[in-house]
């Protein structure tokens, strides 16, 4: 964090003469942005911000955007930042790189950031440096130009190491952010406690949602259902390719890009037998018509927020009645499952519907050796030879989001008004299980819906694709040719 960064020029750029340095220096024209820009959003950050001073008092508090990761030699992964930073400032590009939110022991927020070059300042970076170079990256903002987007008091990143100097109790989030791990001395035991409280509060903040959150989700599931119907009218052609997953795979990142930030987990695009495989992302297997299609995606939008929606559908557009008769379990767990939602209900209650549901359709088709009332024992649990994970999670600026919050106020915790989350049981009858009927072996099915609880249940917000197996199938045949 010197005054002068060290260029990272590249080894295969031109070397500067000192002739074209000094051209360089003089004759730009202002380029100021708007000065009623402000972040999306803007209005509702000052009270998450408030809320995490108030938990913390007399303390610092630092939330990193995090730094660029190297892909392969010089070229780097393409940059998000930090859920938790985003969510406290709602900066979300790529600019971000090496950013750091401060709350101060007074509870005043502070933005350290790396401001836009000077180019008349005789430094060469904006045109040098190919990490955070404007020539080469694009545009930063300036300490003024950020305050103005965000409302912050900003400050120079070079400043940040004094806030190590003094005595003041400060918290971080490690583990995003390298170089400011290595600046405060993580971790330390005594350390790890205290940032580990504070990974948790973060997490707990982000529990329930404002209104402009539930509007970047559900827009986040708008975007994501137009991607669904890019893949469905995608069949014909992804049917004739070698790598038909593949196919799908761009259709559906195609609209990612176009309407967002991208995808904002790696979609899962999973035919025949690799439907079985929880997390099947390699995505480079065929397809076939007489078998299904698991796919599993979600739009980021701008603002980092993400859908989390999977479908299982015929790829002949026609169930098979084995297909159905696995998938209309599936639903009917989904549906249980959903049906417990409200406030003041347990978080663990719709898995346990929808475990409920299908234990006691495995046991109906013979396939338990012990009574479903014995499977769902907390001792037993056979059922799960066949759906092995859990039925939903937390959604926002993460797919798994909240990941960091306590037992007690999340997994074992109540839904309250504002939460988003998914249900998503599942069913994954592998192709090698001799305990199935051959007709069984490797359907993989399972729905997903995105639901934001309400004041007297949940509203369905994916509910524009179709859940039903003959809607589905009436669906898709609007979408073919």
């Amino acid at each position: 964090m010197a005054d002068q960064p060290t260029l990272n020029t590249g080894s295969h750029d031109l070397p500067v003469t000192p002739a074209l340095e000094a051209f360089m220096a003089g004759q730009w024209a202002a380029t100021p942005l708007p000065a009623d820009e402000r972040v999306p959003g803007y209005a509702f950050f000052p009270a998450r911000r408030a809320r995490l001073a108030a938990a913390f008092p007399g303390e610092r508090l630092l939330v990193p955007a995090g730094q660029l990761k190297v892909r392969s030699n010089d070229c780097d992964y393409r940059f998000r930042p930090y859920s938790g930073y985003a969510h406290l400032t709602g900066l979300t590009g790529e600019e971000q790189v090496g950013h750091v939110l401060v709350i101060e022991p007074d509870g005043e927020p502070v933005l350290y950031l790396r401001p836009r070059s000077d180019r008349s300042g005789g430094s060469a970076e904006f045109y040098r440096d190919r990490r955070y170079g404007e020539f080469w990256v694009g545009r930063r903002a300036d300490l003024a130009e950020a305050a103005q987007l965000t409302g912050l008091r900003t400050a120079h990143l070079d400043d940040l190491p004094k806030l190590f100097t003094g005595s003041v109790p400060t918290r971080i989030v490690s583990g995003v952010d390298p170089v400011l791990d290595a600046l405060a001395g993580r971790p330390a035991a005594a350390s790890a406690v205290l940032d580990g409280q504070f990974a948790a509060a973060l997490s707990e903040l982000r529990l329930v949602k404002d209104a402009w959150e539930i509007e970047q989700l559900q827009l986040s599931v708008d975007h994501t259902t137009r991607g669904f119907e890019d893949v469905v009218r995608a069949l014909p052609a992804a049917l004739r390719h070698h790598r038909g997953e593949r196919w799908l795979e761009g259709a559906f990142d195609a609209r990612a890009r176009a309407e967002g930030n991208g995808t904002g987990y790696e979609t899962i695009v999973a035919s025949g037998a690799h439907a079985c495989v929880l997390h099947w992302i390699r995505n480079d297997g065929p397809l076939n018509p007489s078998e299904l299609l698991l796919l599993d995606a979600g739009v980021e939008t701008d603002t980092l927020y993400t859908a989390d929606i999977t479908r299982t559908l015929p790829l002949s557009g026609t169930f098979t009645p084995a297909q159905r008769d696995v998938y209309e379990l599936v639903l009917a767990a989904q549906s249980a499952g959903i049906a417990t939602l409200r406030p003041g209900a347990s978080f663990r209650d719709f898995h346990r519907a929808g475990m409920r549901v299908i234990a006691e359709g495995l046991a109906e088709w013979g396939l338990l050796p012990v009574s479903a009332e014995e499977a769902l024992q907390d001792d037993s649990g056979l059922y799960r030879r066949y759906t092995l994970c859990g039925s939903g999670h937390m959604l926002g600026l993460d797919v798994h989001d909240c990941a960091k919050a306590r037992a007690e106020t999340y997994l074992d915790g109540v839904l309250e008004e504002g939460m988003v989350l998914t249900v998503e049981p599942g069913l994954y009858l592998q192709p090698d299980d001799l305990t199935l009927p051959a007709e069984l072996r490797g359907i993989g099915i399972r729905i997903e819906d995105d639901l934001v609880i309400t004041s007297d249940g949940a509203r369905l917000m994916s509910n524009a694709l179709p859940r039903d197996p003959a809607a589905i199938e009436s669906w898709m045949a609007t979408l073919l040719p």
